[in-house]
């Protein structure tokens, strides 16, 4: 007989060489059994010493283990029994004794449980389809053996043919928490026909310890009213929201349109003759006085007037020479739709003061007797509103004001600027005309500005 000896050196501090341990495999239960591996070449038993177990080289003792001649009984095994083991003993040959030791490895494995397969999905449910459409279900099983996996329907077996409009499609995933398999099966229907609905599609799955089902039902997919009535009230909100927005935005470009395209007529027959009543504020002189004055006589007509069709009354311009001051404000604003009040930006209360009589009849006339309705221009920012009159004050809080900004220009004197078309907005309807000649300014409203400055 031939045998082969290996002679190595243990590695000092170390009782376990790994490279010439024995592997061996248990599984989790009530019990396992370990064996000391080659200990069968000493059978004289009475040259044999007891064997005793070492774990990663600490004595093995407690109630959970045991001896059986040279094997180490486990009780109650877990996956942390798991690690390095050491049987030692000793044996007498020719008076002389020797070490003997073996080395193990031990891998715990989970066992399966003895019960039947378990079914996670489908759980004897419905689901809602529509006619026609593809469907995709799976069965998703644990502790079932591979191969007894299965889908039915339609009285018959449903078995891997991509042929057919209704076929099977099995795959594997890992195992489960404790050690089970998983497989799954896809139910795949190509194109659900109405044969399809109110009919059990079962998904079967055993293995040696028992058999289990579970199905699904297709039905038709009933329109979610709820979900619609949702949705419907959002888009009213969401679009109610962008229409309130774009109005607010293009109030006055839609109105100007509209009065334009379908509106445009001749005035109303209403008896009035002037569109609006001019009333402007005196000033000490200066810049600001040449300023006012160039607005309220050269370019308030010629935008209202000459580029958009108005008729405006301008004292000072229209009333006649020797003409009593009050007896023609008085009649004239019984003839006008609007009062249009210009402020300059050096306006005060003594400068109010002037035309006492024409001011407060026209503001009695718009604020009281007849409500004609007040246009409110400021010739640049008023800083302090405090000196004016109250029924100045009154109108510019409940009316708001129309401020000038910049110098006077060719652009700025347009009608379709945003000041002229806010002006032209709270004006009266007017007959349509064309807006798209730019009038130029006379060089005689440039030389008096600056004769003020």
């Amino acid at each position: 007989m031939r045998t082969k000896v290996t002679v190595f050196e243990r590695i000092e501090g170390l009782c376990i060489n790994e490279k010439f341990a024995v592997e061996e495999v248990i599984f989790t239960s009530s019990s396992a059994r370990v064996v000391c591996p080659h200990l069968d070449f000493f059978r004289n038993g009475k040259h044999i010493q007891p064997v005793q177990w070492y774990k990663e080289c600490q004595l093995l003792e407690g109630k959970r283990f045991a001896f059986s001649n040279s094997d180490l009984i486990i009780f109650n095994v877990t996956v942390h029994d798991r690690g390095n083991y050491t049987c030692e003993t000793t044996y007498t040959y020719n008076g002389k004794q020797y070490n003997i030791s073996r080395d193990v490895t031990l891998t715990v494995e989970v066992s399966p449980p003895k019960q039947p397969p378990e079914i996670s999905y489908p759980r004897n449910n419905s689901i809602e389809v529509e006619l026609g459409s593809q469907v995709t279900v799976d069965c998703n099983t644990t502790g079932a053996d591979g191969y007894d996996v299965f889908w039915t329907g339609h009285g018959g077996y449903i078995g891997d043919f991509y042929t057919n409009r209704i076929f099977a499609s099995p795959y594997e995933e890992e195992s489960s928490y404790d050690g089970r398999p998983m497989y799954s099966e896809k139910l795949i229907i190509s194109e659900v026909n109405s044969e399809d609905f109110e009919q059990p599609f079962v998904c079967q799955a055993s293995n040696a310890f028992g058999q289990v089902a579970s199905y699904i039902i297709l039905k038709r997919r009933v329109p979610d009213i709820q979900r619609w009535l949702t949705g419907g009230l959002v888009s009213l909100l969401m679009l109610t929201f962008i229409t309130l927005l774009i109005y607010k935005i293009f109030k006055i470009d839609l109105v100007l349109w509209y009065r334009d395209s379908v509106c445009a007529s001749a005035s109303k027959e209403d008896g009035k003759v002037y569109d609006a009543y001019v009333l402007s504020t005196k000033s000490r002189g200066g810049r600001s006085f040449y300023r006012l004055e160039t607005f309220v006589h050269r370019i308030l007509p010629d935008v209202l007037e000459q580029q958009c069709g108005y008729n405006l009354f301008i004292l000072g311009r229209n009333d006649l020479p020797g003409e009593a001051v009050v007896s023609v404000a008085e009649e004239t604003l019984k003839q006008s739709r609007r009062l249009m009040i210009i402020l300059g930006s050096e306006t005060s209360c003594c400068c109010l003061l002037e035309d006492t009589s024409e001011q407060q009849l026209a503001m009695y006339k718009a604020l009281i007797c007849d409500g004609i309705q007040v246009i409110l221009i400021e010739m640049d920012e008023i800083q302090d509103y405090t000196s004016l009159p109250e029924s100045i004050r009154y109108i510019k809080q409940k009316h708001g004001a129309i401020q000038w900004k910049g110098e006077f220009s060719e652009k700025s004197c347009s009608a379709n600027t945003r000041f002229w078309k806010n002006v032209r907005y709270r004006m009266p309807s007017r007959t349509k005309v064309s807006y798209s000649g730019v009038y130029l300014l006379p060089r005689t409203w440039n030389n008096s500005a600056a004769m003020g400055s």
